[in-house]
C-alpha cells in the first residue's frame, strides 16, 4: 500500500476556488480502481493551509491516477491557487494495524 500525505498552502484570496477544485478531484479520484482514500482537510488555525491524505493499493494505481482527466485538470489549475510549492511525501507501507 502507498500513502501520500502533505501540505498545500493556498493563496487566501483563492481559498474558495481551491476548495472547489479539491472537492472536484476528490469526488472523481475515489471512484478509481486502487484508491482506498483521497481527502483534503483544512487546518483549524490557518484557513490557507490544506492537508492531503491518500491511500493507494500500489504504485500502478497511483500511476494510473496521474493519467486521468480530472488529475490533469487539477494540475493545470492548482498553480494559480497555491502560495509556494506543494509539500507531498510518499510512504510505502508494509503493514497496517490498529492503535
Amino acid at each position: 500500500m502507498l500513502v501520500i500525505a502533505g501540505r498545500i498552502r493556498i493563496r487566501p484570496e483563492r481559498r474558495d476556488d481551491a476548495v472547489r477544485l479539491a472537492l472536484e478531484v476528490a469526488r472523481e479520484t475515489v471512484k478509481e480502481a486502487g484508491c482506498r482514500a483521497y481527502r483534503f482537510y483544512g487546518d483549524l488555525e490557518d484557513p490557507a493551509l490544506f492537508f492531503v491524505f491518500e491511500e493507494w493499493d500500489g504504485p500502478e494505481a497511483l500511476a494510473q491516477h496521474f493519467g486521468t482527466p480530472h488529475m490533469a485538470r487539477f494540475m493545470a489549475e492548482i498553480p494559480a491557487l497555491v502560495d509556494g510549492a506543494l509539500e507531498l511525501k510518499r510512504y510505502d507501507v508494509s503493514g497496517v494495524g490498529s492503535l
